[in-house]
């Protein structure tokens, strides 16, 4: 099975989509609900569910819980997706920036099994 990190490192030079996408473009059509009735069944307002699906708010561990009994695939996907979304755009804004820190990777104990 495939991680994240695997996924990520497939299509470095491409964005993972954000969930909102997969929710816009697959799921409700799948389900051939509106935003209105998706919205209502979420317990949530069509202005946040219209957030989501534009990618212009994250999914939090609250809405991953609702989109994981929503869609029957449970929180983590959800997290998961928004996770390598944001990794991905934040190693990019902050390239440059991070050149410049010192890595300590063979210093560090914290991450190794003793």
């Amino acid at each position: 099975m495939d991680t994240t990190e695997d996924l990520a490192a497939e299509r470095p030079n491409r964005c993972p989509v954000h969930p909102g996408a997969i929710l816009r473009d697959s799921v409700l059509p799948s389900l051939r609900l509106t935003v209105k009735d998706a919205a209502a069944e979420l317990r949530i307002s069509r202005q946040t569910l219209h957030r989501i699906l534009a990618g212009t708010i994250s999914i939090t561990p609250n809405m991953a819980v609702r989109l994981g009994k929503f869609c029957g695939n449970g929180p983590s996907l959800w997290l998961r997706m928004q996770q390598a979304h944001d990794l991905y755009l934040a190693e990019r804004a902050l390239e440059a920036e991070v050149a410049r820190i010192p890595s300590h990777a063979n210093q560090a104990a914290w991450g190794r099994s003793v």
